[in-house]
C-alpha cells in the first residue's frame, strides 16, 4: 500500500509515477479529493479537540474558585458531542481511503524504463549462448509423450486443462529440481522452510493478492483460506503484525510449494503443454530488510537464481521490466528469461522484485532501531518455476532420437 502521508504531501509526484502504470487519471482525482476530505476532517476534529481541552482546564478552574460555570459546561458537552460526530466521520474516511488504496499499484522506482509492455523491457545481459542442433529441436510436450515423462490426458482426466500428470523419469527430474534448487539456495544464505499451501485472507491482503487478484485465486468453500499462488504469500506473512529486531536482519528465506493459480487473464496462451499450468511447483525466495540493505539483497537474489541456471547449462537473458509490464506491487524487477531452442526465444521463468515498503505497509512488518518502529522492505522473486525448468532442460538437452541428458549437476539427485 503507498504511503497516505506521501499521497497528502507530494501528491502530483504519486499521481506522476502511478500514472505510469496505468493508473486512470480519474481514478486518482478522486482519490485526492477523498485524501484532501480526510486530512481536513481530521484536522477539524483535532482543532476541536484542542478547544475542548482548553475550555475543560477554564471548567475545572471555575470549579476549583466556587464559579458559576454552568455556561461553560453546556459548550463543552456540545463540542464533545461534534467531537464524537467528527471522529466517526474520520473513521469512515479513512476505512474508504484505505479500501482505495488497497487496490492501487506501488510506486515505480526511478530506475524502471518507461513503457507500454512488455515489448518495450530492456534486456540487460545475455549469459551463456543458446544451443545450436544439427536437427529440429522438439517442443517439450512432444519429448515428453516419446519418453513417457508427460501425461497430458490423464492430468486433464484427474482435473481438467492446465494439469499434468508426471510420470517416471519426469516425476524423478523434478524432485530432483526441487532438491538442487533448494540446496542451491541454502548454501547462498537463505534458510528453508516448509510452508502451508494456503492462505487467509489476512495474508493475502498483506502482500498484494486480495482484494484486487481475487478472481485468478483457487478460494476453498465455506473457510477464510484460500490455494497460495506462490509461496511468496506464506514466507512474507510468516513475519505479518511483527516488530523485528534490527540485528535479525536481512531475513532470507527460502521454500518449495505448489502453486495455484486460475489463469483468469490467460484464455488461449500456451493452452499446450506446461508453460502455463493451474498447479505447478516453485522453489521461492523471499528477502526480509532494512530501506537501506534492500538493493544489495535484490542484486543478490537476482544473481542467486542467474547462477542456478549457469549451474545447469541454460542460456538466459536479465530482463528490467518497463512500467507497463511491472507487477501490482513491485517498485522494481528483473525477470530471467531461459532459452527455448524449440521456440526460438527466451521465455521467462524467474521473475525478482524489490516492493521497497509496500508490502510491509499492508502487512505491518517492521523493525525496531534506535527505539523506533520502522517499515522493513520486502523482496521476492522465484528460484525457480521447477516445470519450466523442467522444460528448459527437456529441450536443450535432447537428442536428436528424442532422448534427453540429464545435467551433470542433476545425477547425483537422481
Amino acid at each position: 500500500m503507498i504511503d497516505v502521508k506521501l499521497l497528502q504531501k507530494d501528491f502530483d509526484l504519486v499521481c506522476t509515477k502511478l500514472a505510469k502504470k496505468g493508473v486512470s487519471s480519474e481514478i486518482l482525482e478522486d482519490l485526492k479529493i477523498l485524501s484532501l476530505k480526510t486530512k481536513q476532517t481530521r484536522t477539524q476534529m483535532e482543532d476541536l479537540q484542542a478547544t475542548q481541552n482548553k475550555l475543560s482546564a477554564e471548567f475545572g478552574s471555575l470549579k476549583k474558585q466556587g464559579l458559576d460555570s454552568s455556561e461553560l459546561k453546556i459548550e463543552i458537552d456540545n463540542l464533545k458531542e461534534k467531537k464524537i460526530e467528527l471522529e466517526n466521520e474520520v473513521k469512515e474516511l479513512e476505512c474508504e481511503l484505505e479500501s482505495k488504496l488497497m487496490t492501487l499499484p506501488n510506486l515505480p522506482s526511478d530506475e524502471v524504463p518507461i513503457g507500454a509492455d512488455e515489448n518495450e523491457n530492456v534486456v540487460l545481459e545475455k549469459i551463456l549462448t543458446p544451443k545450436e542442433f544439427s536437427f529440429t529441436p522438439k517442443e517439450h510436450f512432444d519429448l515428453g509423450e516419446i519418453n513417457g515423462w508427460l501425461d497430458f490426458t490423464r492430468g486433464v482426466k484427474l482435473a481438467k486443462s492446465r494439469f499434468t500428470a508426471l510420470s517416471g523419469m519426469g516425476a524423478r527430474l523434478e524432485r530432483a529440481l526441487i532438491n538442487y534448487m533448494l540446496d542451491f539456495n541454502r548454501k547462498r544464505g537463505f534458510i528453508e522452510w516448509n510452508v502451508p499451501v494456503m492462505a487467509n485472507s489476512a495474508s493475502l491482503l498483506g502482500t498484494g493478492q486480495l482484494p484486487k487478484f481475487e478472481d485468478d485465486l483457487f478460494k476453498i468453500e465455506g473457510e477464510d483460506l484460500y490455494m497460495i499462488p506462490t509461496a511468496e504469500v506464506s514466507l512474507t506473512n510468516l513475519y505479518r503484525d511483527e516488530i523485528i529486531n534490527s540485528e535479525e536482519l536481512p531475513l532470507k528465506l527460502t521454500s518449495c510449494t505448489p502453486c495455484f493459480r486460475k489463469e483468469a487473464g490467460s484464455a488461449g496462451r500456451d493452452t499446450r503443454g506446461m508453460i502455463r499450468q493451474h498447479q505447478f511447483d516453485k522453489v521461492e525466495l523471499v528477502a526480509i530488510t532494512k530501506p537501506s540493505q534492500s538493493e544489495e539483497i535484490f542484486d543478490e537474489m537476482v544473481s542467486c537464481a542467474s547462477d542456478l541456471l549457469t549451474s545447469l547449462g541454460l542460456a538466459h537473458q536479465k530482463v528490467l521490466l518497463c512500467t507497463g509490464d511491472l507487477g501490482f506491487g513491485a517498485a522494481k524487477t528483473i525477470d530471467l528469461e531461459v532459452w527455448l531452442p524449440a521456440q526460438g526465444k527466451y521465455r521467462e521463468i524467474s521473475s525478482i522484485s524489490n516492493t521497497y515498503d509496500f508490502q510491509a505497509r499492508r502487512a505491518k512488518i517492521r523493525y525496531k532501531e534506535d527505539k523506533k518502529n520502522e517499515l522493513v522492505h520486502t523482496l521476492n522473486g522465484s528460484s525457480l518455476a521447477v516445470g519450466r525448468t523442467l522444460i528448459a532442460i527437456m529441450e536443450n538437452y535432447q537428442k536428436a532420437d528424442g532422448s534427453i541428458e540429464i545435467p551433470e549437476v542433476l545425477q547425483k539427485y537422481l
